[in-house]
């Protein structure tokens, strides 16, 4: 607030820690020895001054304390906190298992900070050089027939559409629901059969067409690349552990959409491949649920 220059009145000692503010205009430089009591309502909440006071009683501003009359809105507050707390100690646990840790997923965890570096590097690189590091390890049946260890290696370092995709926010819910309940070593088996199977049962049919002249030799060539055949393998097998409603709930909406998508045409190779390996997953039910004695988790 701003304040005048002390003038002679404010100079007295009766006038010790009392605030200096402009006077008013019609008691300009008048100041009464003592305040009378001082009416405040319970909406101003404002502490009242008591009668007789002396102005050196009054308390300086910064040590005001402002009282509120009626603990209505504070009890209202406090209870609002209290409620955050409690939902913050219910859900908070719960939402944090969502994601994966170093201790307790490791797989998915160390995978995915690969797949978060391959995709800075796609997303930073020029178009020419990712092209051209797509292409050579991109699961095609001439790179199968080549160096097939490499080519299906290389595949799984890349997210088709990058960081951003869906397939990235899909690889880390499902892999960790998938690791924290079937264990590391089942997590990692399922993922990496979804991915290599599907990607086998997707390409020798295109060289058999190839070979029997139903299909050009360009389709050798094709490009395929990513990791969604092991999430839809690692999705298939976590429907495996959840309770009924949610497990057909999922497959159901996950083959929709791969039907939907082959019939379509849109990318049938890459449709069919997915409705593989969700069928891959489905298939190690027994193996993922051995570590929970056949026991579904909700």
């Amino acid at each position: 607030m701003e304040r005048t220059a002390p003038d002679e009145a404010a100079t007295s000692p009766g006038l010790n820690g009392v605030p200096r503010q402009r006077p008013g205009r019609e008691h300009a430089g008048a100041v009464p020895e003592a305040v009378p009591a001082v009416a405040v309502s319970e909406a101003a909440s404002v502490v009242a001054v008591p009668d007789a006071a002396p102005l050196a009683a009054v308390p300086d501003e910064a040590s005001v304390v402002v009282a509120v009359p009626d603990g209505a809105s504070v009890g209202a507050g406090r209870s609002g906190v209290r409620a955050v707390l409690r939902g913050a100690r219910r859900w908070g646990p719960r939402l944090s298992r969502l994601l994966p840790t170093p201790a307790a997923t490791p797989f998915t965890f160390v995978y995915g900070a690969v797949l978060v570096l391959t995709s800075l590097a796609a997303r930073y690189a020029s178009p020419a050089v990712m092209d051209a590091v797509y292409r050579s390890s991109s699961t095609d049946v001439a790179h199968l027939v080549k160096t097939p260890v490499p080519v299906l290696a290389g595949s799984a370092l890349w997210i088709a559409g990058g960081i951003a995709s869906p397939y990235s926010l899909c690889f880390l819910l499902v892999l960790t629901g998938l690791e924290r309940r079937a264990g590391t070593l089942r997590a990692a088996g399922v993922f990496l059969a979804g991915h290599v199977l599907a990607t086998l049962a997707t390409e020798v049919p295109v060289g058999l067409a190839v070979l029997a002249g139903d299909l050009p030799d360009s389709s050798l060539h094709r490009l395929d690349y990513g990791i969604s055949f092991g999430v839809a393998a690692s999705l298939g097998a976590l429907a495996g552990l959840l309770r009924p409603w949610p497990r057909w709930i999922l497959l159901a909406g996950f083959a929709g959409a791969a039907l939907s998508d082959l019939l379509t045409f849109a990318d049938p190779m890459t449709s069919a491949g997915h409705l593989v390996a969700v069928t891959l997953g489905v298939a190690s039910w027994p193996v993922v649920r051995r570590r929970r004695g056949g026991g579904a988790d909700g």
